[in-house]
């Protein structure tokens, strides 16, 4: 009885184990192609089983029991519900392309799934399908032809991209991460996501915020945030390679034709549904694009201006992208103590038995029209000892010349060196990723992913920087769930051999031969020149040429060894010993999680609540080449939370959110920043939105800590700290609109102390309504204006302060009189930005889609003297046609940017930047059965060059043939 109970029992188990894991495998295809589908998502409707086609369309899925309903849908193609009744037979499903106008489902406006067309703020995405088809050579050029996108293009493989104003290479008010790791490099606060970020093989999708987001996102996003997100190896599986050559430089003024290689691989693999992995990898290499801009430059601390003038007519000549020039000193100061010191010498020499300003006055009174000749005749003098006539015949013209006002009062800049000598323009990039996955229910997930860059670039700063081989990494463990995850990651920054361009051909100038040297021979120089007939100019000419005899020249054997050896020398105060590199080896430790706690409590009917926190913890390290970290590791921190409720009304046609958050910093106080939204459903798929959002930015860790020496000054941290360190307390600095007044005039009288006040983080109060919605499933459109109030407002203030004593020292520019000093401050008055933008993507005939935007974007009620670095043109469009498919595996893509002239502002330079358009285009050819795609294309096809800011480079045209298999 016992054995036959037994046998009942292990049968009936039997049998509900089995009912309980039925195994179906089918396959995908395209109804259009018939070819195979990849990462198509099979779930079952109403349970949490769900899986993934692989690279050859195929799946294989576990479900509980028979009869059950697959769901099968895919960016691009509509979604079919399969009831399976039967395990025996494949499962094979046809789906049929759509457009996906509207139909995208985004995460980032509210941290929760819904449809872009319900989003209640302005939210771009960018799916897998857009990303395929995308006319430019990487996705991250291509996130400039979203509306109200801005790009800066400091370099090929460094750009930075922003949305409402404040245009500028590595923006500080526009958060950017990358599966929800903060991308900011911790020590050089930029955003590195166009040379540290995932490979394109890797990117899933992108989203971007327009404007305040920092009550979901926290600080920095002041005026959006941007989301990379990449593929899970369960969805994304098979092996993903792309070769990618080119040509750029093309007719370059300072370059040749260059050669571009863009190689990238991604392989991945899901076993048995509970464990995957995948890596990936990108290498790109050319020779960048060369900043060339010589116009002369008018300084005034890190307030500069475009004028007139160049080396050959102006003795204080200052490239834009010349550096050493920097170093300027007053001509009449330094002809006045060149004599002093000469005639210091001779007193010395003849124990002040002879005075050289005797034997002056003596021959000017023997010959009042004083010639050269007739010097020599009077040194002949037996009287005059013969060992000092060489020193006296320099002497007795330089006297005379600071007396008959053949030395002006203007400045004079040492000689520098053109930035294509001293910046590695060999661009070499390469990113990977590598990610094990596994889950520990079919709904829990957990991860660890390493992501590493590391290359050579360029950026625009204060100065231009050469990042050379730069590597940084992002480590993250991660636990994620339907409605909650947990994550904690690192960011570890090695500037490697990256250098200061300012810095390096400044102290390459001074190595060769300090200006204590250089000047006194160029004033001996001028005055003999003008004694002997010569003209002002060409006696400035003559003076030039004999001060820098011997100078290194680029493409000697001389120059290269003295380049090296600077730039390779860390930043500090003794030129002879000290260079041009920065240690920066900072880290960033953080921790995030987030709750679902309506979903989790089964109240989401009533009201939809999430919750979160985050913690960041930066490690400061540069060893005082970058900031004033001599004496240890600098160690700020960040903690904060957030809330956000969500409530649907009238059978939804209203839809309101409200969202609060706190942070607080370690030097600062904390803040609160609430957002409220609606959304009104006009019609079906018809959207009104109106938004309140606030947002803030605690000063960056530059902003705090700086302590960097850029060449025309010091950039210094804002802290109350450093007014002391830098006796600013006693020994005022003068405002740089007072001392650019006192220098015309000669008068110290006009000069203006700045009063310095401790710095509070920047607010912003944004108000937004706009429009979204799909008319005749055809058109889709969207709009929006907006108007911020900024409080606090961040900027940059310049000072001048006397080393001398008096406050007449900051008159004189030269190192040892006055030094040029700058630092983070806030603004008294609210400053005021409003804007607008229009988007209508039109479907013409079957996937053919012309696409258009149009925007705006204005700043107002700016402090005089106060550097925004706003840089928004007033008026930007783009206009594009795009196919995916036009006929036969064919598709192209083809749009058309044009922007607005600007008034660029920054502290590398100031002047107007013209407008400028540019076209770019690619052709695609989908190879039937094979998986391969070939691509030809270009960027600025029209190969019209343009820079995007001052001291950054030329940009042309980049033209492109690909090659790829299995992208998907």
């Amino acid at each position: 009885m016992r054995k036959s109970l037994l046998v009942v029992a292990t049968a009936f188990t039997s049998s509900v184990v089995m009912a309980q894991n039925v195994t179906l495998t089918g396959k995908v295809k395209n109804t259009a192609s018939n070819e195979n589908v990849p990462a198509v998502s099979v779930t079952v409707k109403g349970g949490a089983q769900g899986a993934y086609t692989d690279d050859n369309g195929n799946f294989r899925i576990t479900v509980n029991k028979l009869p059950v309903t697959l769901i099968v849908s895919s960016v691009g193609f509509d979604s079919r519900e399969i009831t399976v009744s039967t395990s025996g037979a494949s499962v094979d499903v046809q789906l049929s392309p759509a457009s996906t106008l509207g139909q995208e489902v985004i995460v980032s406006a509210t941290r929760s799934p819904e449809r872009i067309l319900e989003s209640p703020v302005t939210v771009e995405k960018m799916n897998s399908l857009t990303l395929r088809n995308v006319p430019a050579p990487s996705y991250y050029e291509a996130i400039g032809n979203l509306k109200g996108v801005d790009m800066h293009t400091a370099s090929l493989t460094f750009r930075t991209i922003t949305t409402r104003g404040f245009v500028a290479s590595g923006n500080t008010r526009f958060n950017q991460l990358i599966d929800g790791m903060d991308n900011q490099a911790p020590g050089l606060n930029f955003s590195v996501g166009s040379v540290i970020g995932p490979s394109e093989l890797d990117v899933d999708n992108i989203e971007m915020l327009a404007g305040a987001s920092s009550a979901l996102y926290g600080s920095g996003g002041m005026n959006g945030t941007l989301l990379i997100n990449t593929k899970n190896p369960f969805k994304y599986q098979g092996f993903s390679f792309q070769v990618k050559q080119g040509i750029m430089n093309i007719q370059n003024p300072e370059q040749k034709p260059s050669p571009y290689f863009d190689w990238s691989a991604r392989y991945g693999k899901a076993f048995n549904e509970k464990l995957a992995f995948k890596f990936s990898g990108q290498f790109i290499k050319a020779t960048d694009w060369a900043a060339y801009d010589y116009d002369n430059v008018l300084r005034n601390s890190v307030f500069s201006r475009v004028t007139k003038g160049g080396r050959s007519s102006d003795p204080n000549y200052d490239g834009v992208n010349v550096y050493g020039d920097e170093t300027s000193q007053s001509f009449a100061a330094v002809s006045a103590a060149t004599e002093a010191g000469i005639r210091q010498g001779v007193l010395g020499a003849t124990g002040g038995l002879l005075d050289p300003n005797n034997l002056a006055q003596a021959f000017i009174t023997t010959f009042p029209t004083a010639t050269p000749a007739q010097l020599a005749a009077f040194l002949g003098n037996p009287m005059i000892p013969v060992a000092l006539r060489p020193t006296l015949q320099q002497y007795i013209p330089l006297y005379l010349a600071n007396r008959n006002g053949a030395v002006a009062n203007v400045n004079v800049s040492r000689t520098g060196y053109k930035e294509r000598d001293l910046v590695d323009y060999n661009t070499i990039n390469f990113k990977g990723t590598a990610g094990l996955f596994y889950k520990i229910t079919p709904s829990i997930e957990a991860s660890f992913n390493t992501y590493l860059g590391t290359g050579t670039t360029v950026y625009t700063g204060a100065d231009r920087y050469s990042l050379k081989n730069l590597v940084m990494a992002q480590h993250k463990l991660e636990v994620r769930a339907r409605n909650w995850f947990v994550r904690g990651y690192t960011t570890q920054e090695n500037a490697g051999d990256s250098y200061n361009a300012t810095v390096l051909g400044r102290i390459m100038n001074e190595r060769f031969k300090p200006s204590q040297t250089w000047y006194p021979t160029y004033a001996v120089a001028y005055a003999g020149n003008r004694f002997a007939g010569n003209s002002d100019l060409g006696s400035h000419i003559a003076a030039r040429s004999l001060a820098d005899a011997g100078m290194p020249m680029p493409g000697t054997q001389a120059f290269n060894d003295l380049k090296n050896a600077v730039a390779a020398a860390p930043i500090g105060s003794n030129p002879q010993v000290n260079g041009a590199r920065f240690l920066d080896q900072s880290d960033l430790w953080a921790a995030e999680g987030q709750l679902n706690v309506s979903n989790l409590g089964g109240f989401s009917n009533m009201v939809e609540v999430i919750a979160g926190a985050q913690w960041k913890q930066y490690v400061l390290n540069s060893q005082g080449t970058l900031f004033a970290d001599t004496a240890g590791k600098l160690k700020p921190a960040e903690v904060g939370g957030y809330i956000q409720l969500k409530k649907r009304l009238f059978n939804d046609l209203l839809t309101l959110t409200a969202a609060g958050r706190y942070d607080k910093h370690t030097n600062f106080e904390g803040r609160f920043t609430p957002r409220v939204t609606a959304v009104v459903r006009v019609a079906k798929d018809n959207n009104i939105r109106l938004s309140y959002q606030t947002a803030y930015r605690f000063p960056t860790n530059q902003d705090q800590y700086i302590n960097l020496n850029v060449g025309s000054g010091l950039l210094i941290g804002a802290l109350p700290s450093f007014q002391t360190f830098y006796n600013l307390n006693s020994n005022p600095g003068y405002s740089s609109e007072s001392v650019a007044a006192a220098r015309a005039a000669n008068n110290p009288a006009l000069l203006q102390a700045y009063t310095f006040k401790a710095m509070k983080p920047e607010t912003v109060t944004s108000y937004e309504v706009g429009y979204k919605g799909l008319l005749g499933k055809r058109l889709y459109f969207d709009a929006y204006a907006y108007y911020s109030q900024y409080q606090n407002f961040l900027g940059r203030v310049a000072v001048v302060q006397s080393l001398t004593g008096t406050p007449a020292g900051a008159l004189n520019p030269s190192a040892a009189s006055s030094r040029n000093l700058s630092y983070i401050q806030n603004t008294d008055q609210e400053v005021k930005a409003l804007g607008w933008g229009v988007q209508a993507d039109f479907n013409l005939y079957r996937n053919i889609t012309l696409y258009t935007n149009v925007f705006s974007d204005e700043l107002r009620d700016v402090p005089a003297n106060t550097a925004t670095a706003f840089n928004a043109p007033r008026y930007r469009t783009n206009i594009g046609l795009r196919s995916d498919n036009v006929f036969r595996g064919i598709g192209f893509n083809v749009v058309w940017k044009w922007q607005d002239e600007v008034f660029y502002e920054g502290t590398f330079v100031t002047g107007t930047l013209p407008s400028f358009s540019t076209l770019d285009a690619q052709v695609s050819y989908r190879i039937p059965n094979t998986k391969s795609v070939l691509r030809i294309g270009g960027t600025n096809i029209g190969n019209e060059y343009y820079r995007s800011g001052y001291g950054s480079p030329y940009v042309g045209g980049l033209y492109y043939a690909s090659f790829g298999y299995n992208i998907f």
